[in-house]
């Protein structure tokens, strides 16, 4: 399975509209990638008069992906701010 490590940066605010702070901007950065290797299940797959295989992951959905082809998205940091309007 490929792992993907990102952080999360969450900014927050209060408005005249919605007084409870609640987030506008919501940012994720890719920190690290982990590869889970080669298809171990490709597909063959018709395509007029020919056929073709590829990777599990672009045909299939994800329950029945192979382990290599699965993503999973792991949090590393979660940053919250919380920007005050002034005005």
């Amino acid at each position: 399975m490929t792992i993907h490590v990102v952080d999360i940066e969450q900014v927050t605010h209060t408005c005249p509209a919605f007084a409870e702070a609640h987030p506008y901007d919501t940012r994720r950065t890719v920190i690290h990638v982990i590869p889970g290797g080669p298809c171990r299940n490709p597909v063959t797959i018709r395509c007029g008069d020919t056929t073709v295989t590829i990777a599990c992951h672009r045909h299939e959905p994800a329950d029945r992906q192979c382990g290599a082809c699965r993503i999973i998205v792991t949090q590393h940091t979660i940053t919250n701010r919380h920007h005050e309007v002034v005005g």
